[in-house]
């Protein structure tokens, strides 16, 4: 039996159409991710809705940690198979709602779907995973993740330039639905033998998911309320939207977070504003560039693609490394790789403010940034994960997941209400756009600070 089991791997007889629908599945997440980033800028200035770009972005990610809370509450209770099903159609309408909106309103309505139906997709995955692979199995499809995202980096924002640039930005939204479709088909069937739900259970509404229910309506209006921070209604947005914030957040994160006390918050916290820095500046870059320098959305997309690419790159370097010192270098690597990202970021602000800046000035900044936080996010996860005490993995995991989805929706969101703001002050779209990024070179650095209390254990 035991050879059996050593025999048998994620693409033989047993696992492969599943391993091949996961794989698409986790494919169409990213692409659809890392397409959004170049076809952006256009759905804004076709849809007159620029002043609301941020919300592009910050709807999907934050209706991502409610999915993802929503359905990893009530998957033991409602089975597997019923949240998967659930799960694909919520995306599947937000796609749809996407590819046909007339207004940045229905657009946004959209990307809250997707989000939700995102984060619920990925959280079936991996209950699947732990209940269809053996043990030695789990480690290889969870290796593959990875690898899902390479073909997406190389090829998703360039295509989604070209359809956008030569067709319409419609067409990428439309592209997924038979990818995810192909990925159902094939994961169905399993998914399907674990369809039962456990009895007695019943779905109550849990703490979690009010949770996160509450920091995505708080969040909302504080983003919403910057946006007309120049109006006292703005101001009293903004001040309600932080109160509500307050509670969930201190709930979701460790203990000490805010305080950036040593060890595990202060990871957490200098992971999440590099994360933010990151994501916001990728997204305001192709906005810049499209917008202001006029480039097309093609090229514009080689900007996501060379970042996604350096970040790939710099996690295999660091995975290296982390085996050459076994680990005594973490962080050391973490403040190198936030180190690369300030370059990167300055870089960025310069390539879009100075008259002689372009595509290839704009492309290596994203390779530092991008090689920056491919040194960085893997290795705060490992240092995150010695901190974990036994059985408290899942919570560290998951404070993890939430950090990555909620400070890069906070940022852009940030970012957006500077655009708002200086389209209402006539300020013009690039001096909006140099004050965002100029608050990503402060997360960045601030993130640098904080890496000093970073503790490893040794």
């Amino acid at each position: 039996m035991t050879a059996s089991k050593k025999e048998t791997g994620i693409w033989d007889a047993p696992y492969r159409a599943l391993t091949i629908g996961i794989l698409l599945a986790v494919m169409t997440v990213a692409f659809e991710g890392l397409a959004i980033t170049t076809i952006a800028p256009s759905i804004a200035q076709k849809l007159e809705g620029l002043h609301l770009y941020g919300w592009i972005f910050s709807a999907f990610l934050l209706a991502q940690i409610v999915g993802t809370m929503m359905i990893g509450q009530r998957i033991s209770s409602n089975g597997v198979f019923a949240s998967f099903v659930i799960s694909i159609l919520i995306f599947l309408v937000g796609l749809i709602i996407a590819a046909v909106s007339m207004s940045m309103f229905m657009l946004i309505a959209g990307r809250v779907l997707q989000g939700f139906g995102a984060g619920a997709i990925v959280t079936c995955v991996y209950y699947i995973i732990t209940l269809r692979y053996p043990d030695h199995l789990r480690t290889k499809i969870l290796a593959m993740f990875s690898a899902a995202y390479i073909l997406p980096a190389l090829i998703g924002p360039y295509i989604a330039g070209l359809l956008t640039e030569h067709f319409s930005w419609r067409v990428v939204f439309w592209l997924v639905l038979p990818i995810i479709g192909l990925a159902v088909i094939l994961t169905l069937p399993a998914f399907r033998k674990f369809s039962t739900t456990e009895k007695g259970r019943a779905s109550k509404f849990s703490r979690k998911e009010g949770l996160a229910i509450l920091l995505a309506i708080g969040t909302g209006m504080l983003l919403s309320g910057l946006g007309m921070i120049t109006n006292w209604k703005g101001i009293v947005l903004s001040i309600a939207g932080i109160l509500i914030m307050i509670i969930p957040l201190r709930a979701l994160l460790p203990e000490g977070t805010f305080r950036a006390r040593k060890g595990l918050p202060a990871t957490i916290l200098s992971r999440g504003l590099f994360v933010a820095c990151y994501n916001a500046t990728e997204s305001y870059v192709v906005l810049a560039l499209t917008d202001v320098k006029k480039l097309p959305a093609d090229l514009a997309g080689l900007i996501v693609a060379a970042g996604a690419l350096s970040w790939s790159a710099a996690a295999w370097l660091q995975s290296k490394l982390d085996a050459k010192d076994q680990g005594q270098g973490r962080q050391r690597r973490v403040m190198a790789g936030i180190g690369f990202m300030i370059i990167g970021v300055v870089a960025v602000i310069l390539s879009v403010s100075l008259p002689g800046g372009g595509i290839v000035f704009a492309v290596l900044s994203q390779i530092f940034t991008g090689f920056g936080i491919g040194l960085a996010h893997p290795t705060t996860g490992a240092i995150a994960l010695q901190h974990a005490q036994a059985g408290k993995e899942g919570e560290v995991s998951a404070s993890l997941q939430f950090t990555d989805a909620f400070s890069p929706g906070l940022s852009i969101g940030i970012g957006g209400a500077f655009i708002a703001i200086s389209y209402t002050l006539e300020w013009g779209l690039l001096t909006g756009i140099v004050i965002a990024l100029s608050l990503q070179l402060l997360f960045a650095l601030i993130s640098f600070l904080i890496s000093f209390r970073i503790k490893q254990v040794v």
